[in-house]
């Protein structure tokens, strides 16, 4: 069973009988996409998390649908002022690679760093 708090979800093992034994109870019955979209709401650290739950969760939370709403709005106005592109294969190894390699942008006068679960533009002096 999984219980939501405080926009915040906690993995309770599920008891005998209540449809559990794979681990996501209830949700493991749920479309693969519709996890998808609820993790979407959560944040990095408890997709990663939650993708420990079941197969379900785990192939919920490798999706491009979860990753796409943490990053920027604006990634590829972003990208586009990059001196040299980007190259990834999924929307989670991309926010990886930005939460560990800084983008410089504006000809080197900004770069755009993460700080909590937020990618920001800061200026360079």
């Amino acid at each position: 069973m999984v219980t939501v708090i405080s926009n915040k979800f906690t993995v309770v093992e599920a008891e005998q009988g209540d449809g559990g034994g794979g681990g996501g109870g209830e949700f493991e019955h749920l479309p693969e996409g519709c996890i998808a979209n609820i993790l979407s709401f959560t944040t990095p650290r408890d997709a990663c998390v939650l993708s420990l739950v079941s197969s379900s969760f785990r192939s919920a939370a490798q999706s491009d649908v979860v990753w796409e709403r943490f990053l920027p709005s604006d990634l590829h106005a972003i990208v586009s002022q990059t001196s040299k592109p980007l190259s990834y294969s999924s929307k989670k190894e991309l926010y990886l690679h930005l939460c560990h390699n800084p983008l410089l942008i504006d000809a080197g006068q900004k770069v755009i760093i993460q700080i909590t679960n937020r990618f920001l533009p800061i200026i360079v002096n």
